[in-house]
């Protein structure tokens, strides 16, 4: 059995404890206690607790920013489309303690805040390109000029879900289903689709409930 390194095991255990207690509540006093490492230890792998939060962030945009990597021009079917939110809002469940307390965190760590605006913008335009696919496919129907205001919709739900949905179990931060904010995006395009594409989300979005 591969044994673990002691800075993954740092990464690990402070990912979990941030997502637990929230960043802020979280310090390396703590982490070091729940490894059962002497802070010196620690202090050799990570001089500060904004040195773990930067490497975890390194984590997250990588994931990130592999998944947003939508081509511009593909026909895109909708059953792909609902995996990918699948996938999004898992790597935002992972890492949720950036969500649950964005403004602060990035407010912290200002060095994050340019690198984490490129996310959103990349978030948008892969909405877009996933839009314009299913307008060109006739699945789709909406005006250039609201179309934007569609994507904004989409990226800011994908955004802030994870905050919206930690406000009804404060008590139990452990508590996160992605599924529910899957059905919440797919619902925000159904307006738009044509009847036969409506039936087909309708019955894909029941079953992340």
């Amino acid at each position: 059995m591969k044994k673990i390194k002691t800075r993954d095991r740092i990464l690990d255990i402070s990912l979990q404890l941030f997502n637990s207690h929230g960043e802020p509540n979280v310090t390396t006093l703590l982490i070091s206690d729940e490894l059962d490492i002497s802070p010196g230890n620690l202090y050799y792998h990570f001089k500060s607790k904004g040195d773990i939060v930067e490497e975890l962030f390194d984590s997250y945009e990588a994931d990130m920013l592999d998944l947003l990597e939508v081509p511009e021009d593909a026909d895109v079917p909708l059953d792909q489309f609902s995996f990918f939110l699948h996938l999004l809002f898992e790597t935002v469940a992972r890492y949720r303690f950036m969500y649950q307390d964005l403004v602060n965190v990035l407010s912290r760590y200002s060095q994050l805040q340019v690198r984490f605006r490129r996310i959103l913008k990349k978030k948008n335009q892969a909405f877009h390109y996933l839009c314009e696919s299913f307008r060109r496919q006739n699945i789709m129907e909406v005006e250039a000029a609201e179309l934007e205001s569609v994507c904004q919709q989409l990226t800011l739900t994908v955004c802030y879900w994870s905050s919206f949905d930690t406000l009804s179990h404060l008590d139990d931060r452990e508590s996160v289903d992605p599924g529910k904010g899957v059905y919440q995006t797919l619902h925000l395009i159904l307006p738009y689709l044509a009847e036969e594409a409506k039936e087909q989300i309708r019955l894909t979005s029941e079953a992340y409930l």
